[in-house]
């Protein structure tokens, strides 16, 4: 997804030739997916883990590109900002202990990556969005210096003009006017990818849509920006904001937002997610790969293309395609915050895909009690309110559609999570230490976002903003480098 690219500037004959070459690759996979076998194999788990550089004093340090160069870490890689990093995870099969062992190389990872980001004088932080943030860390001067950074902000700002707009409300609403989409790399996100055989992906892709809302709601882990109380995930609408190139009409039939939760249930399968993006989003990124052969034995095709395409528009949970392993798809749930801890990530990815699993058997019944709006409705109050929100939940035997309570609707499906997380095959013991942080978290009502809200207003009432900012961030540093589960962090 994050490829660069050799070139900037595109001319319209780029466009179309490119929009040839996505039919084509719209058509290889059609071809591949009716092939007995595609895609079958055992599932697995990966991730990407984006994080952020900061100074001594705990401002950003824009040294990504140093830092990459010192490590030599092939997994590493960097963000649009320049004091952004991201660690493509190892992909673990099921039967491997696969949230163990991701908990376990988040900190190997984060520990080496310390001592190579201390030579550079600078701290690693896995958090939602950066507490100590200001307006001046935005620009084109904190654009890390590749094509591809630099062909997006030029396409999208092309579509839209320099006028993004921010306006979040909360405790202390935020309403801002940006002049590029540089304000979209606040957000630093845990991405999960799960692989799914091609025969089971509508069903697995809707039951995680559904479940999705309560693992935001219980890992809520950004409440603030430039000092602002905000959502307890801001990320959600800052990121859908910062890159918005449309031009809303509330009159007018209005293109999709490229950063959404969906247009609906999946009916069919994969082909369907990946068609609607093509038929929904102008190319932002036309760059043609060399022609490949077909499926005729020689392996899976590359969709190079597709693939360039799916990487310009930001569902939040979103169908990848691979190549590797002779072809595979995976869900990608994008939706889940940095931090606060590795386990605290972990937890959040295994209640996940557990509910997930879980609800599937049953998921065909369930979804004509919640037409998918009031879904998309439940994904954005999780984020705004956390465990505050009021979600509307279905239910196999009701008569009309009524809101309950999140916390309470998470204690209730907690058994569906270990149960789903044992039909995958996880030991009993992994799944416990894992569920086990969902459920204190739920028990004391102590997220990422509750505990930054809390610590915030506590330091606010004896000291100035900025510096009760500054405060906060070392001692969400100090239990995050501890590997601490959040809901035992002291007050």
């Amino acid at each position: 997804m994050g490829i660069d690219i050799d070139k900037v500037d595109f001319a319209p004959a780029d466009f179309v030739a490119f929009g040839a070459r996505l039919e084509q690759n719209l058509n290889a996979l059609a071809e591949a997916l009716a092939t007995p076998g595609f895609g079958v194999g055992p599932a697995s788990l990966g991730a990407e883990l984006e994080m952020y550089i900061v100074d001594a004093a705990g401002n950003p340090l824009y040294v990504n590109e140093d830092i990459l160069s010192d490590a030599k870490d092939p997994q590493l890689t960097l963000e649009l900002n320049r004091y952004n990093l991201e660690f493509n995870l190892s992909p673990h099969a099921l039967s491997d202990s696969p949230f163990v062992q991701t908990e376990r190389e988040i900190c190997n990872k984060l520990q080496s990556l310390k001592m190579v980001a201390a030579r550079h004088g600078g701290r690693i932080v896995p958090i939602g969005i950066l507490p100590t943030l200001t307006q001046a860390d935005f620009g084109s001067h904190c654009i890390t210096d590749r094509k591809r950074y630099h062909a997006l902000v030029a396409q999208l700002i092309k579509r839209r003009g320099n006028e993004f707009q921010i306006d979040i409300n909360g405790e202390d609403p935020l309403k801002l006017q940006m002049e590029d989409i540089t304000l979209e790399g606040a957000n630093t996100s845990f991405q999960v990818h799960y692989r799914v055989d091609p025969e089971h992906y509508a069903d697995s892709f809707n039951a995680i849509q559904l479940m999705t809302p309560l693992a935001v709601a219980i890992g809520a882990n950004s409440p603030t920006l430039f000092g602002h109380s905000l959502w307890h995930e801001t990320r959600i609408p800052l990121f859908k904001q910062s890159i918005d190139t449309r031009h809303t009409d509330r009159y007018s039939c209005n293109e999709p937002a490229r950063v959404n939760f969906g247009h609906g249930w999946v009916r069919r399968g994969a082909e369907e997610l990946f068609t609607e993006t093509v038929r929904l989003y102008p190319p932002l990124l036309p760059i043609c790969s060399p022609p490949e052969p077909g499926l005729d034995g020689l392996g899976a095709p590359s969709l190079a293309e597709l693939r360039m395409h799916q990487s310009t528009v930001w569902l939040w949970n979103r169908p990848v395609y691979d190549q590797a392993d002779g072809g595979h798809l995976r869900i990608e749930m994008r939706a889940l915050p940095a931090g606060p801890s590795a386990i605290d990530m972990v937890a959040n990815a295994a209640f996940l895909i557990g509910l997930s699993e879980g609800i599937r058997p049953r998921i065909n019944d369930l979804l004509p009690a919640l037409p998918f709006h009031m879904a998309e409705y439940n994904f954005y109050r999780a984020a705004q309110r956390g465990l505050g929100a009021r979600l509307i939940w279905p239910q196999l035997d009701q008569s009309g559609c009524a809101e309950r309570s999140v916390s309470a609707i998470i204690e209730e499906l907690l058994p569906c999570a270990q149960q789903g997380l044992a039909r995958l095959g996880i030991s009993s013991e992994e799944s416990g230490r894992y569920l086990s942080v969902i459920e204190t978290r739920l028990q004391r009502q102590q997220t990422g976002a509750i505990w930054q809200q809390k610590r915030l207003a506590q330091l606010k009432g004896k000291m100035p903003l900025d510096r009760a900012l500054h405060h906060m961030l070392e001692d969400f540093i100090s239990n995050s480098e501890c590997n601490v589960p959040v809901a035992e962090w002291s007050l």
